[in-house]
């Protein structure tokens, strides 16, 4: 069983990625202990609201296991693997979730815990983790007669090309925010690209009631709300920085 873990914020993020049913053909929430909420949106933000008595920006650990394809691992292995989990980790008895997910007649698990302990208001400090969760994947492996990976035998052997699907979702989500925030930068230049066509447009005008006209498109485009018409009309100072001719103000 392959154990992926990370020290993170961003509870309602983790949330949503959690109960994510568009990726998944089932979700299930199988635990929620320790926290006053019921529900898996408000436990993370019940853990997020504890933590703002502290320094601690990354205070929860999220933990994936992945059994191998060709198991059908029961829910009482991932069980105990997630109980050693917090025997090695030191978060014993700490506030938890635990998440399954299936797709293509698999099943995996993820679980969180919040860092924090409350009686004491400081975040558990996770030593050498990515370590820990390392030998005991190898233990499990072992224990249920599983082949292990090659990585595994050898770190040496390892393919940098395999990923896990929590990496896969991850990589997947910060894509969309980047295709998102390309798209909010090109929103943002499409006005001053209009402001460049009403440049080129003062410098070609010919009559004072020319100016006027696109003065007000500049007004407008500024000031969606302001009408672009009025008996007083002022030049503005975007006009002046376009250097219109003299003669034609």
């Amino acid at each position: 069983m392959i154990l992926k873990g990370s020290q993170r914020g961003g509870a309602r993020r983790l949330a949503a990625h959690l109960l994510n049913t568009k990726d998944n053909e089932h979700v299930e929430i199988h635990e929620i202990r320790g926290f006053i909420a019921d529900t898996l949106r408000e436990a993370l933000d019940e853990a997020h609201a504890v933590s703002k008595g502290t320094r601690c920006r990354q205070f929860l650990f999220s933990v994936s296991l992945n059994p191998p394809e060709t198991e059908n691992v029961p829910v009482s292995v991932f069980e105990d693997a997630i109980d050693r989990i917090e025997s090695k980790t030191g978060l014993k008895g700490q506030p938890r979730a635990i998440v399954f997910h299936e797709k293509d007649g698999r099943r995996y698990a993820h679980a969180v815990w919040s860092r924090i302990d409350p009686e004491n208001m400081k975040a558990i400090n996770l030593p050498y983790f990515k370590n820990r969760l390392h030998e005991l994947s190898k233990s499990l492996f072992l224990e249920h007669g599983w082949k292990l990976p090659r990585g595994m035998i050898d770190r040496a052997r390892r393919n940098p090309l395999n990923f896990t699907r929590e990496e896969w979702h991850q990589a997947k989500r910060r894509r969309e925010e980047r295709c998102r925030s390309v798209g909010q930068h090109r929103t943002r230049k499409r006005p001053l690209s209009v402001l460049w066509s009403v440049r080129a447009s003062i410098s070609h005008a010919a009559t004072g009631a020319d100016l006027l006209r696109w003065t007000g498109a500049v007004r407008s485009i500024l000031s969606p709300g302001v009408p672009a018409s009025g008996k007083r009309c002022y030049r503005p100072a975007l006009v002046r920085r376009m250097r219109c001719p003299q003669s034609m103000m």
